[in-house]
């Protein structure tokens, strides 16, 4: 009799499953059945009973819960969630069973096999989908100062520090509302999408009015939050480097009578102008990415960086205005960029509300201040690196500049998978979906590491080759290849150091990216200066590798411990109640 009764189980859970496979006609190749994990057949490995335990756990209630939309039903179970428990993505590869079938979990709480690592299965794929687009996108702002850079190297060595010393001025002002508020957009813009797509809002007020109005356009309150913020903080960005761009470089070492001191506030000054297009530009980038779409933000940055080169050669040398026909390049570029996004945007979303969401406008300004604490972190030692290589003349400089922006913008390669992961684990996270979560954090932390390695493999045996595409000086030239063996070193490090910054900002762990940063921030200032009374530039560049390393250490004990946020890396772990 109980062998009958689970053979009759076991056909009835295999029929169920046929059914909602087959009722799911449109659906997601990631989100095909949402009760995958919970009711699907067992393998030839597992009992029979087990197929009976898992069904009586299958209630009416998620049944009428999950009917899929393409069948009539009652309006009001419209508005219920959905079941946050989802099929492992590696599932869509081939069918294995779980290691312990009851445990309501078939992921290991540790990372995968180093056999798994290289292997490219559907996550993987998704992830490097996201993230080869979004790397490029991601090299706009490095990319123009490298064009910049390279152009104004040929008029000199003195021109060439001004224009770092100004670039570094920039970002200082600039990214520190900037970059939070990117990254605040695609978490914020993940969530409404993910919550709107699986016809869930628990997170929040609602989302969307209503459907999409008369032009095809949706609402979302985060898109029109941010991008009223951007405005708002481009234009004082703008007034505040310009005004203070003399008070500004004397803050970096520059006095009035340094010869790079008049090029440096000429640059900054007209750079100034370029702020509300980036900021704007910026915001519009987050939302795309909240769409998991890096392509239009790629076609939109390529557009704008190639005008950027072509008046660059205009301006430089046809017209003969040397860095302030580098600066008027850059302003004109990132406006046309700005353009190009806010036009493929308003095709989509209404990008203005009539009425202001206070409860949204508090989260940004909260999560926005803990963000912004964070980036003042990072940008105080980016600074402090720059200014004490500016006090070692205008060579150094020179040469520390190629260094650091080559650091920088093949470091940021790896940023591009630390967007993919923010944008995939804020999706299944904030929807419950922690059994998908561990997967995107496990793979992307690999995935970084490899890239990591491969970047400083590249990096050792070209940097040398690199640098002379920068100047022609001699002693700048033997200045920045000594820093070959920081350059390319520091890349495996950058890597994860970049990744577990997307993964925080996934879980909307802000509280801790914010505090362990500024810790961080202070003990490499001390090691930054420390170094640098010893060992001058390379004492700079020792104190940077020490700001990375330092990163990931605090981000390694922050997942390893599993506390707050990062409880469903614990065994066993697939829902949770908010």
């Amino acid at each position: 009799m109980a062998l009958a009764c689970g053979l009759a189980r076991h056909r009835c859970h295999s029929h169920l499953h046929n059914l909602f496979l087959i009722g799911n006609s449109n659906h997601n190749p990631y989100r095909s059945c949402f009760f995958y994990s919970t009711i699907r057949p067992p393998f030839k490995s597992q009992k029979l009973s087990s197929a009976g335990n898992h069904l009586t756990t299958f209630s009416t209630a998620r049944l009428q819960q999950n009917v899929p939309k393409s069948l009539p039903n009652d309006p009001s179970t419209n508005t219920l969630p959905q079941a946050k428990t989802q099929p492992s993505r590696s599932d869509n590869l081939v069918d294995q069973p779980d290691s312990n079938p009851d445990s309501g979990s078939s992921l290991s709480p540790l990372p995968y096999p180093l056999r798994n690592v290289l292997k490219l299965d559907v996550l993987a794929l998704e992830i490097l989908s996201i993230a080869l687009p979004a790397a490029l996108a991601l090299l706009a702002d490095p990319i123009t100062s490298l064009v910049d850079t390279a152009f104004v190297g040929h008029l000199g060595s003195v021109e060439l520090a001004a224009v770092g010393v100004s670039v570094s001025v920039f970002n200082l002002v600039s990214k520190l509302f900037n970059v939070p508020l990117l990254n605040l957009t695609t978490s914020f813009v993940a969530e409404e999408q993910a919550a709107i797509t699986n016809g869930s809002n628990e997170s929040g007020p609602p989302v969307c009015d209503g459907p999409p109005d008369h032009k095809g356009k949706i609402l979302l309150p985060s898109v029109s939050t941010s991008l009223a913020l951007a405005t708002g903080l481009g234009i004082a960005e703008t007034v505040a480097l310009s005004v203070g761009s003399g008070f500004l470089m004397n803050t970096m070492g520059i006095p009035a009578e340094s010869s790079m001191r008049i090029p440096a506030e000429q640059f900054l000054t007209l750079r100034a102008f370029g702020a509300p297009p980036l900021v704007i530009a910026l915001a519009a980038q987050g939302t795309f990415r909240g769409f998991k779409d890096t392509k239009t933000p790629l076609y939109a940055v390529g557009a704008g960086n190639v005008l950027n080169a072509i008046l660059d050669a205009i301006l430089i040398f046809c017209f003969g205005i040397g860095v302030a026909g580098a600066a008027i390049a850059t302003v004109i570029s990132e406006y046309l960029t700005a353009f190009i996004l806010l036009s493929k945007l308003n095709d989509k979303v209404q990008l203005m509300t009539p009425n202001v969401d206070a409860g949204r406008v508090a989260r940004y300004l909260k999560s926005g201040g803990l963000l912004i604490g964070r980036t003042l972190a990072v940008l105080m030692i980016t600074t402090l690196a720059t200014s004490m290589a500016a006090r070692e003349g205008a060579i150094s400089m020179a040469g520390h500049q190629i260094c650091f922006q080559v650091w920088l913008a093949v470091s940021l390669l790896t940023d591009a998978l630390a967007l993919a992961g923010q944008a995939l684990l804020a999706s299944g996270y904030s929807q419950g979906s922690y059994g998908e979560a561990r997967e995107v954090v496990y793979k992307v932390l690999q995935i970084g590491l490899i890239t990591g390695v491969a970047l400083a493999v590249f990096l050792f045996l070209g940097f040398g080759a690199l640098s002379s595409l920068f100047t022609v000086d001699s002693e700048v030239l033997k200045i920045a290849r000594s820093g070959t063996l920081f350059v390319a070193g520091s890349q495996p490090m950058n890597a994860l150091a970049f990744v577990l910054d997307g993964l925080y900002y996934g879980v909307s762990d802000f509280g801790y990216a914010a505090y362990s940063m500024i810790v961080i921030g202070v003990i490499s200032a001390v090691i930054l200066l420390v170094a640098t009374y010893f060992w001058g530039l390379a004492g700079v560049w020792a104190g940077l590798f020490s700001f990375m390393t330092l990163r990931v250490a605090a981000g390694i004990l922050r997942l390893g411990a599993r506390g707050g946020p990062w409880k469903f890396l614990g065994s066993g772990v697939e829902r949770e109640s908010a």
